[in-house]
């Protein structure tokens, strides 16, 4: 969704300005104090501005909800990682893909502690990997704008077929309620329309990326060689983020694979790993972007199966069956 992508760009924002203050000196504790600080005076949308601009507000302030839990857990003394996964567990931000986006800030910053890899150029580098992704859900909610839109439309299909035998001057609702083989069209008939909405929004899930962090692995053994470990101990401890910071999954499995496979061509060829997996990481995500697009660019005609399966005999049944009984009603009525 926008929101997803407005939210994801906005913890975007809050690691670049760690990066800067870091970058400045400012130790990282007292840098998430300032934040939260900052955070204290931000406005709060004005009705009439537009749905993008209160939209954009909204995921800075479900933003500095996490900076004001994690600020609060560092003057308790928890550790920063796992203050950020804390605060993105704890009802924090309400999506999972937002959540996800401050899981891998956790997870980097936990590399880059362990690694000694500089925190300031890793938060920055987190940051640029974050608005991309951000776009990546931009460009996905832009092309699924359309077939969405269809969906909806068609959906309403039944009920302005419905609405529009009433308008007619036949009485659609009292045949549809008030005899067996109108009661008989509206058990189907709405079953169907159910049916067609929960099978368009199905179609639409699985259009969307699963996965938020593509690369994320290579990421993050890239960060940890950066502070000038051998490259298993840069593996684990990237195995060791993605654990704590609760990323484990089927995608992590498969994107190690792949990293291992960069790592030993860096051994055969004898170039930095730390190159070739940033590549490959700018790589994941681009592959992962048009993957994307592509499953969006389907969906307009993928969603013409629920349309012909339950949507059109919906329409009969709710729309065009009334009218019919209520005109033999009618006949027959005027023959007796």
């Amino acid at each position: 969704m926008a929101a997803d992508a407005a939210a994801i760009e906005a913890v975007a924002a809050i690691v670049q300005r760690l990066g800067v203050m870091m970058g400045a000196g400012v130790a990282p504790g007292n840098a998430w104090l300032y934040l939260r600080d900052l955070a204290a005076d931000a406005p709060t949308p004005a009705p009439e501005h537009s749905r993008a601009v209160v939209r954009s507000t909204e995921a800075k302030a479900g933003a500095d909800l996490v900076v004001a839990r994690v600020a609060a857990s560092i003057e308790r003394g928890v550790a920063i990682p796992p203050a950020i996964v804390d605060a993105a567990s704890s009802g924090g931000p309400r999506s999972s893909n937002v959540s996800d986006a401050w899981r891998a800030v956790g997870a980097a910053w936990y590399v880059a502690i362990e690694s000694g890899a500089p925190l300031a150029g890793t938060l920055s580098e987190t940051a640029d990997v974050l608005r991309q992704l951000g776009a990546l859900h931009r460009d996905v909610d832009a092309a699924l704008a359309g077939p969405r839109s269809t969906a909806r439309f068609v959906g309403l299909m039944p009920v302005v077929g419905l609405l529009f035998g009433t308008l007619l001057g036949f009485d659609t609702l009292g045949m549809l309620f008030g005899s067996v083989p109108g009661l008989v069209c509206l058990v189907v008939g709405g079953a169907l329309s159910v049916g067609a909405m929960r099978w368009t929004s199905a179609l639409v899930g699985r259009a969307r990326p699963t996965e938020l962090s593509p690369g994320l692995t290579a990421q993050l053994i890239a960060i940890a060689l950066a502070g000038g470990g051998a490259i298993p101990r840069a593996r684990q401890l990237a195995i060791d983020a993605r654990e704590r910071a609760g990323l484990e999954n089927a995608a992590a499995t498969t994107g190690l694979a792949e990293v291992d496979r960069i790592l030993a061509l860096s051994r055969r060829a004898g170039v930095p790993a730390a190159d070739l997996l940033h590549s490959e990481a700018r790589q994941l995500r681009r592959e992962h972007t048009s993957a994307a697009q592509l499953e969006a660019a389907k969906l307009g005609t993928t969603l013409m199966i629920p349309l012909g399966v339950c949507v059109l005999p919906a329409f009969m049944l709710l729309g065009v069956a009334p009218m019919i009984l209520a005109v033999l009603s009618s006949t027959v009525g005027s023959l007796r």
